[in-house]
């Protein structure tokens, strides 16, 4: 069931431009006839430079839409400079509105360069069909192209062109939501290593549970990979550290930790590295982002610590990889806990509960309840120490001093974190990142 019309108008030849009218009204006919739903939305983009001469495309078209009433109430125009920033407004249209099927309307020698653009700009969310634009002319129906161009692979040097275009437009638009905010721990010397912790804004990201800067991108929410890696850039710039040289952990929810410059795991949610310039990062949206410094033998580390990797021990695992990887000393490693749920929010069900209870009564609230209160960062704690962390050497909610403290509740504090507990499947995603100064 189509619920959205795309009508590519964007590189109409110049001798059919003065027949838009006419154009538009038999695809507008089209529509109507073959529209499985009654009047679905339409969007018409256009080149701006091709109607810079119109003063207004709206009022232009409006005799085409004469016999279109029902159409009429939901179609809009979007005129741009690109076809990248023409369909990001389109993606806006249709995440406001909470549409996924779209069909799209274009001349067959575009068809490959839109399924492009549409591949780096959209996710496995939405649904996309093509349709060939049929032009009227005269009393003659014409296609605009001819069919040999469909289905090929474009040039490289044509998808450089569409990243190029993509990227430029998404450098160009303003941060949302407030400027970036770094949280930074005391405990980890500047001197040695770059660190810090995500907040929510700075970014580009619009969708609400989304904005603004979300670090993670899926094929199961609407934020495309290339607007994670704007506000990665953004990020990176504001920090100081190389993007290029950016390693995210690939969360499994266990506790495997990949060693830098050895055979990357397929998943891991531990990383360890002594080579300076590389940033290392977990992300967190409630599960814990957890940093390593050791300022002796100049090496750091990541992890991603939810409450499965918390219970099979993926700090510590972290600090073990780092001690016979590096020879560091398991004294003069520092760890920080970053945003994550806190006791105050979370609930698991008894039986996983039990496994915390195990490991201290007190990281159970109401034990005796369905689905006790949970305080994974009380285990985490727990788990480093009895591994040898020095409890000094720890940082996270027992800090009580709220200018130091960073280890905030993600679920309370909607302004400023992501959270899943808090927000559903469609979340947003901060990180923890550090790396060993040049």
């Amino acid at each position: 069931m189509v619920e959205a019309v795309l009508i590519d108008l964007f590189s109409i030849p110049a001798n059919l431009q003065n027949n838009i009218q006419g154009l538009l009204c038999n695809t507008l006919e089209t529509i109507e006839k073959c529209s499985s739903i009654h009047a679905p939305f339409v969007y018409v983009i256009c080149c701006q430079r091709q109607w810079s001469d119109r003063k207004g495309e709206q009022e232009f078209l409006l005799p085409a839409l004469g016999g279109f009433q029902s159409l009429k109430r939901r179609l809009e125009v979007v005129r741009a400079l690109t076809t990248a920033a023409a369909l990001y407004t389109i993606k806006q249209r249709l995440d406001e509105k909470d549409l996924s099927i779209i069909k799209v309307i274009l001349p067959t020698l575009r068809k490959d360069l839109m399924k492009a653009y549409i591949d780096h700009l959209f996710t496995a969310v939405y649904q996309f069909e093509y349709e060939d634009l049929q032009v009227v002319s005269g009393s003659e129906n014409l296609q605009i192209s001819e069919h040999q161009g469909e289905g090929q692979t474009l040039p490289s040097q044509d998808m450089a062109l569409i990243q190029s275009e993509i990227q430029m437009h998404l450098e160009s638009l303003p941060s949302l939501k407030g400027e970036l905010t770094i949280l930074r721990s005391s405990l980890i010397p500047d001197g040695t290593f770059l660190h810090g912790f995500t907040t929510r804004t700075g970014g580009i990201s619009y969708i609400p549970t989304l904005s603004s800067c979300n670090l993670f991108s899926s094929s199961k929410r609407r934020d495309p990979n290339v607007v994670v890696k704007e506000n990665l850039r953004r990020l990176a710039n504001a920090a100081g550290f190389n993007p290029e040289a950016f390693h995210r952990v690939k969360v499994d929810h266990a506790n495997a930790v990949c060693i830098m410059g050895k055979t990357e795991p397929d998943s891991y949610d531990g990383i360890v590295t002594n080579q300076k310039g590389v940033t290392l990062a977990a992300p967190g949206a409630d599960c814990i982002p957890v940093l390593f410094a050791d300022p002796v033998r100049k090496a750091c580390g990541a992890a991603h610590s939810g409450w499965k990797g918390t219970l099979l021990g993926v700090s510590m695992a972290t600090v073990n990889a780092m001690v016979s990887e590096y020879g560091c000393n398991v004294k003069d490693i520092l760890v920080v806990l970053g945003p994550s749920v806190g006791p105050c929010c979370y609930k698991l069900p008894r039986e996983s509960a039990k496994e915390f209870h195990r490991i201290d009564p007190k990281c159970v609230r109401l034990f005796d309840s369905a689905n006790p209160y949970i305080d994974i960062r009380r285990a985490t704690r727990i788990l480093l120490e009895r591994g040898g962390v020095l409890p000094e050497n720890i940082q996270d909610d027992s800090v009580t001093d709220q200018k130091q403290n960073i280890t905030f509740c993600t679920a309370c504090h909607p302004d400023k974190f992501y959270s899943h507990f808090r927000d559903g499947t469609n979340f947003g995603t901060q990180i923890g990142f550090i790396s060993i100064k040049d």
